[in-house]
């Protein structure tokens, strides 16, 4: 295939502030876990004195030693509800795809060591999308319970929708996904479902309780007097009412017979034999995509230059450029992988829209996975635009990107606006995977596009009642708008509203790409054995 020639100076002035801006980028949202993760150690003391390990401590144990584990909306519901600080984001939940006794897993562990692991209402959107997840990589589940239950100062946003979460783990087991929760703590009301709806319980003595009532509601409502262990202690419901299966001695124990779980299944044994293609590096180094996205969002660049740096062999075999070349389409390979790419050198022309959706149905009939790169102010706009149907080219696409049969992989590496984001694949588009730099910028206009329009408008609107608008309460309109919007499109918010599925340094661009290609890959080739109603307890 035709190798790309990097035409990038890296010692330019230009290249060295481009990587500066990028590498300030990288450093806040890094600080923002760390943050988090400092929180969550603060409550060590009050674990040790309870004889247990703290949430990531069992995650851990869990997880095979060197093995990769991709974690997953580290940063779910950032300064979100009750999230003042932003120390509290995760929404209650460490979760990630990793390997467990070799098997490729999704897991869930409560993050206890936050409030208690109670749920947000984003804690319960990032469940949601776990779950879907799950079932499109047909992964096993595997939860380390210990929470509170729903954060009852949002009671009334997470009630309702919350029994989607239950519907799904009862679609998983009778989908043929293996779904394995330890519970290590309190598990109550609603959260005592989550372990009841999993097909292997495991329960540590003296430590797990779930009820649907506590001995407080208990009494209150029907004034019976019982003990934590009498209504739902890891004995009772191993031994006298049968919801678990296993009983563990502590923390570790409990781990370890989950590993043990998932190692005695036959999960790999059910894959065909699969041959990993050789493949050969990038002519460039993955640390000059640090230098490579402009900051000022202003200057155009060439997506190709990231295509040489994450394609195997630098190699990239373009589709159509002579046609339209705002829109870049064409083949590439990641670690020995064939992939279809689509990415923007400017606003989505019509000829763009209907080479890409071409591009993207020839994807679908070759079963070739697609990857996704944004950066995009949207559709081309103006009278000739409009004039050449931009809203039915536009329109095409969307169809095809929907309805694409294949895995669809994003990558949000600069702007994302109006349309161009639903047309290139967005998180309302349905991507197996969506992850973003964090440079990036997602939002239905620029903010000070947006506050121009208002302000028009609002002028417009007086003029028609025969007055003239105060130009003071225009500036402070269009200012306030554009503030807001811009506030609004960050990746840091972007992220925390579960728009994408995790903030990535771009030099893990490659490494990532590789990786969920080859989730992909063992999923599209793994047999399930589904039935009707799921696994029940009789």
């Amino acid at each position: 295939m035709p190798v790309i020639q990097s035409e990038i100076d890296v010692h330019s002035p230009d290249f060295a502030k481009n990587r500066q801006a990028m590498l300030t980028a990288v450093a806040s949202f890094r600080e923002v876990e760390q943050q988090c993760l400092h929180k969550a150690c603060e409550a060590k003391a009050k674990f040790d004195k309870r004889g247990q390990l703290l949430p990531r401590e069992r995650l851990n144990l869990l997880l095979d030693a060197g093995a990769p584990f991709l974690e997953l909306s580290s940063l779910a519901g950032y300064k979100l509800h009750d999230d003042k600080d932003g120390t509290q984001a995760g929404g209650g939940i460490i979760s990630g795809i990793g390997y467990i006794a070799g098997v490729r897993c999704l897991i869930n562990a409560s993050n206890s060591a936050i409030k208690g692991g109670t749920i947000s209402p984003s804690g319960l959107k990032k469940t949601l999308r776990l779950q879907q997840i799950a079932f499109d990589n047909k992964l096993p589940v595997v939860t380390l319970a210990e929470s509170g239950g729903a954060n009852l100062n949002y009671a009334a946003e997470i009630f309702v929708e919350g029994a989607r979460g239950f519907a799904n783990q009862a679609r998983m087991s009778a989908m043929g996904l293996p779904q394995i929760t330890v519970v290590h703590g309190s598990s109550t009301a609603g959260g005592a479902y989550q372990p009841g709806l999993s097909d292997y319980v495991v329960v540590v003595r003296g430590k797990a309780k779930m009820f649907l009532a506590g001995p407080p509601l208990l009494k209150a409502a029907t004034g019976e007097v019982a003990t934590d262990e009498q209504l739902g202690g890891a004995e009772m419901h191993a031994q006298v009412a049968g919801t678990a299966e296993y009983l563990a001695e502590n923390d570790a124990d409990g781990v370890r017979i989950a590993r043990e779980i998932v190692a005695m299944l036959p999960w790999n044994a059910q894959l065909p034999t699969r041959v990993k293609p050789g493949y050969r590096e990038p002519l460039y180094p993955a640390d000059e995509l640090l230098g490579l996205v402009p900051a000022d969002a202003k200057k155009p660049y060439d997506v190709r230059e990231i295509i040489a740096r994450i394609a195997d062999g630098s190699e990239f075999l373009d589709f159509k450029n002579e046609f339209d070349n705002q829109t870049i389409c064409g083949h590439l390979r990641i670690e020995g992988q064939s992939c279809g790419f689509i990415g923007n050198n400017g606003p989505i022309t019509p000829q763009g829209a209907a080479k890409a959706a071409q591009f993207i149905q020839l994807c679908d009939q070759s079963n070739t996975p697609i990857l996704f790169f944004h950066n995009t102010t949207g559709f081309m706009v103006g009278t000739e635009s409009e004039q050449q149907g931009v809203i039915k080219h536009g329109s095409k696409m969307i169809q095809a990107v929907a309805n694409a049969r294949v895995a669809k992989l994003t990558i949000v590496v600069g702007g994302s606006y109006g349309a161009g984001n639903y047309a290139m694949c967005g998180r309302g588009l349905d991507p197996r995977f969506i992850f973003a730099w964090p440079n990036s910028k997602t939002a239905v206009m620029g903010g000070a596009q947006a506050g121009k329009v208002l302000r028009i408008v609002t002028e417009e609107k007086h003029a028609k009642q025969g007055k003239q608008a105060d130009p003071q309460m225009l500036d402070m309109l269009e200012n306030v708008t554009a503030q807001k919007l811009d506030s609004q499109s960050g990746a840091l918010y972007g992220t925390a509203s579960l728009w994408d599925d995790g903030l990535i340094d771009p030099r893990d661009t490659r490494k990532l790409l590789g990786y969920l290609l080859d989730i992909c890959a063992e999923a599209d080739m793994r047999p399930l054995k589904a039935n009707s109603f799921g696994v029940a307890r009789f």
